[in-house]
């Protein structure tokens, strides 16, 4: 008899959690348009603006080791709240960055929101993978991270529709060129407190759903996982213990390693389109919906990647998408025009069930015990999406390369990363077979 993807008593658990998804992904992809909106808004290069990406991401590697030391403790409901209790207050800051008119305090902001979001996705994760048989606890994962490109499209959506267009700084003269730069100095000082107050709005209104959210749970009862229970019972490994159990896990180890790679080519191709487009002379608002197609494309292909694992094996499926998301980057690179950005569109298609089967994969084998830790060095290693995009920041600052436009050529580095995802899918499955 096949193993259950999700039990009659998990159900109550498992959408809750699944909610939790969504949510970090709205915080996500509200974010990513908003490098290119400070860049022009606060007159900076497109290294310096990237820096929003650092604060968001750094903010994981910097909370997700104390994430799992505190589930450790207590349990994965008190990180849960935990984490939309940091999510809330980092979305709250956004009232006085806006009144200080402050880039830095602003990616304070975000660094203290991204503590939110390591507790989420270092409890989530595991928490999801541990609600059933392990057997279908990757093709699980793929179900909930499924609605994470929903929020995606609900964050895409509000930048799009309702922050981008409200900008006054993004208005273009006949030729397609940014007036801002050309203002005196009251006039955008104007410009920087209508801005900025658009910008605020949607982290406001995000941080009283997360408050809803909180109070759901806190009053909701939860079932205790396998390691909880051996929490319970006394036995349980010592941190040092599981740190050498993890150490001497090869795949779990280049696992972590290739999720790095996998969250910076995500964060570079979905931060760096508006860049690609504005080449093109798309303005930002317009840019925003080739991401917003980019991100249906994915959400679609996360349903038919949970089917294909049904017949394909999970390791095979990883490496044939890594080859197709290579195929489309380097038509991003080589082809100069509208053809190029729908190749860069095209590589959400393929990048769709990459995270959620690299940690799957990298977790299979890994001791009950060992998990909470083992899934927060997974979530430390979404630190890729702090440390690539502002080297390909300053790639694209260069202008032109060699006579090619340096945003084309910036996108080597997410070809690079899909080239070491699918080295690591053909070792794990030469792994599983000889095991």
């Amino acid at each position: 008899m096949k193993a259950k993807l999700i039990e009659k008593k998990y159900l109550v658990t498992f959408i809750l959690v699944t909610s939790l998804f969504a949510l970090w992904g709205f915080a996500n992809d509200i974010t990513n348009p908003m490098v290119a909106a400070f860049q022009t808004l606060m007159e900076l290069t497109a290294a310096k603006a990237s820096m929003v990406q650092f604060a968001f991401y750094g903010g994981y590697a910097t909370m997700a080791i104390p994430a799992a030391l505190f589930i450790r403790r207590y349990t994965y409901k008190k990180g849960i709240l935990l984490g939309l209790a940091l999510y809330a207050t980092g979305a709250f800051l956004f009232i006085p960055a806006a009144a200080q008119q402050s880039f830095l305090f602003f990616c304070l902001s975000l660094y203290i929101l991204t503590f939110g979001l390591a507790f989420l996705e270092t409890t989530a994760n595991p928490f999801i993978l541990s609600l059933g048989d392990k057997e279908t606890s990757t093709r699980r994962l793929n179900l909930a991270q499924a609605f994470n490109p929903m929020g995606s499209l609900c964050g895409m959506s509000v930048a799009s529709l309702i922050v981008l267009p409200q900008l006054i700084s993004d208005r273009r003269d006949a030729a397609g060129q940014i007036i801002f730069s050309t203002l005196s100095e009251a006039e955008k000082a104007d410009i920087r407190l209508h801005d900025l107050a658009v910008i605020r709005n949607p982290y406001v209104t995000i941080g009283l759903v997360v408050l809803a959210v909180f109070v759901i749970i806190a009053l909701t009862k939860m079932p205790k996982t396998e390691s909880e229970e051996q929490k319970a019972a006394g036995h349980t490994h010592k941190a040092g213990q599981t740190l050498r159990n993890l150490w001497h896990n090869a795949i779990y180890r280049e696992g972590v390693l290739t999720q790095m790679f996998y969250v910076a080519a995500q964060i570079m191709t979905w931060t760096f389109i508006i860049q690609y487009a504005d080449n093109l002379g798309i303005n930002k608002a317009t840019a925003q919906m080739y991401n917003i197609v980019a991100m249906v494309l994915f959400l679609s292909s996360r349903f038919i990647a949970t089917f294909l694992m049904r017949f394909v094996n999970t390791r095979i499926l990883l490496s044939i998408f890594a080859v197709g998301a290579g195929l489309c980057t380097l038509g991003a690179i080589t082809i100069v025009g509208m053809p190029g950005l729908y190749c860069l569109v095209g590589v959400s298609f393929f990048m769709s069930l990459m995270f959620p089967t690299i940690y799957g994969i990298a977790l299979e084998n890994v001791d009950a015990q060992d998990t909470t830790l083992g899934a927060a060095f997974l979530v430390m290693a979404i630190v890729g999406g702090a440390l690539m995009p502002p080297l390909q920041g300053l790639i694209i600052d260069q202008q032109t390369i060699l006579g090619h436009p340096a945003v084309n050529v910036s996108f080597i580095l997410p070809l690079l990363c899909f080239v070491v995802i699918c080295i690591y899918g053909l070792r794990a499955y030469r792994v599983s077979r000889h095991s």
